[in-house]
């Protein structure tokens, strides 16, 4: 293992955007067995050979800047799919209201009847069944 180790001193190695340009490929992949499109199987090979490229890439301030631009094109996706997570596992005691005026989103506890929910933004006042 020693030979790999050395080989790969200095080189970018593996993150989020080579990890995805792989599952790309493999999904690409395997659309096209079931389709039976034998340019998409051509195609298909086309992120798994960038992702290869950047692995074993020296330039790694190209390749972290690479990765950097990738990540804040996903970082709004991945925020809005964390905000749902949350609000999924908090379904049960809790519930989310907008504020009439300001439209933040407020949380409340469940079952405590109609209550006045005071936003702590814009300290708008409005009454929920909860």
């Amino acid at each position: 293992m020693n030979w790999l180790r050395r080989f790969m001193v200095g080189r970018y190695g593996g993150d989020q955007l080579s990890i995805v340009l792989l599952v790309l490929s493999m999904v690409l992949t395997l659309i096209s067995q079931f389709v039976g499109i034998s340019v998409l199987i051509t195609i298909s090979y086309i992120p798994s050979f960038v992702a290869v490229y950047r692995m074993l890439s020296k330039d790694v301030q190209k390749r972290s800047l690479e990765n950097y631009k990738f990540a804040m094109l996903v970082s709004p996706i991945y925020a809005k799919l964390k905000k749902t997570e949350s609000r999924i596992k908090d379904f049960k005691a809790h519930k989310y209201f907008k504020c009439t005026t300001c439209k933040t989103m407020l949380r409340v506890p469940k079952g405590k009847g109609k209550i006045v929910i005071t936003c702590p933004k814009c300290k708008d006042k409005f009454t929920k069944k909860t």
